[in-house]
């Protein structure tokens, strides 16, 4: 967040309404991949029509049902207006993610061990950019995580070579300065630009 601006309002999916995630969403990249692209893999994501894939986001996330028991991420407001959305789930739920060798690098560790979560994606609405909302959306769905009893939260940010230009969508895993504010720590750095983060709840109690 930009110093003196008004902190967002984080709220799970299914207590925001699909239309909010919508426009946070967009026309581009973001609405193209319908937060899908984890979830399923490369392969079936790629064979996949866009309009299938939003129609998988819209159930994953049951939107305008907060007496729902799951959903799989949270929406941020501001001043009323939806500005940001993290996909958070268990690490299992991830295929794409469970499939790679990238984040298991060095590290002895079970991906289906059904208390580690993920935070995978963020998407930020045009306009609002450039303000530090992934920072209260990282910290929002680790809480949220721990609250459903998580017992660590993992995210995989890219951290760009000093002085090399990266994309907005290449930074939708969010930035590594994002997770140490919300108290990651580091664990491993399986290629150049990419390291994993995570939030151990033993290591906070």
């Amino acid at each position: 967040m930009i110093e003196g601006e008004t902190a967002p309002a984080v709220v799970p999916a299914n207590e925001a309404s699909w239309e909010d995630l919508r426009a946070v969403f967009g026309r581009g990249g973001a609405a193209k991949c319908g937060c899908q692209r984890m979830k399923l893999g490369d392969r079936d994501w790629f064979g996949m029509p866009v309009d299938e894939r939003t129609h998988r986001l819209r159930d994953e996330t049951d939107c305008g049902h907060p007496e729902a028991d799951a959903t799989s991420g949270l929406v941020a407001y501001l001043d009323g207006e939806p500005v940001g959305w993290v996909a958070v789930e268990p690490r299992r739920n991830y295929r794409r993610l469970r499939g790679s060798s990238v984040p298991w690098a060095g590290r002895n560790e079970d991906p289906d061990d059904p208390g580690v979560w993920s935070v995978v994606c963020f998407a930020v609405r045009a306009g609002y950019r450039r303000q530090k909302l992934t920072y209260p959306l990282v910290e929002a769905a680790a809480r949220y995580a721990e609250a459903r009893n998580a017992t660590a939260v993992e995210g995989y940010p890219m951290v760009p070579r000093p002085g090399q230009n990266v994309s907005w969508g290449e930074m939708n895993v969010g930035s590594r300065n994002a997770f140490l504010a919300a108290g990651f720590v580091e664990v491993s750095r399986p290629t150049v630009r990419r390291v994993v983060m995570r939030r151990s709840v033993n290591a906070r109690n």
